[in-house]
């Protein structure tokens, strides 16, 4: 029976189809969404190497991961689920998978691909990843 669903999230169409799923899908689950800051996002612009823009970039980031947050409580509120948040910094794959193995974790439920893109094919490559190297049951929503 699933008990703990994770739902880890960028901002994307399939992100948010993801949550919509398990949301939908699971009777009396937790669900928590994770958001994975990957500092190697700030490397791939040329402005990278400006002073200050590490920092600037940073901030953003996390402020864009509570922004999704908040509208990711109050989806799941709205739908009478509680759902808590997390945010980790690293490779998003593997990120994914050490909270799976951190936690207890019955399920995870995410987007076929993030963004779009050159990232498009990373994070593409990040769902593959996931269902390769995953412990527990992968369902990838598109």
């Amino acid at each position: 029976m699933t008990r703990h669903v994770l739902v880890p999230m960028d901002d994307s169409e399939q992100a948010w189809t993801a949550l919509d799923y398990a949301l939908s899908e699971f009777d009396d689950v937790r669900v928590t969404v994770l958001h994975v800051i990957d500092p190697i996002d700030a490397g791939l612009s040329a402005r990278a190497t400006l002073p200050g823009y590490s920092e600037e970039w940073y901030e953003r980031a996390k402020a864009d991961a509570e922004a999704l947050f908040v509208e990711a409580k109050e989806t799941a509120r709205e739908r009478g689920v509680d759902l808590t948040t997390h945010l980790e910094h690293g490779r998003p794959a593997r990120s994914v998978i050490d909270y799976v193995e951190d936690h207890d974790m019955d399920q995870i439920v995410m987007g076929s691909h993030g963004r779009s893109g050159v990232t498009r094919i990373l994070l593409g490559s990040v769902a593959e990843a996931v269902v390769r190297r995953s412990p527990v049951p992968v369902t990838v929503v598109r």
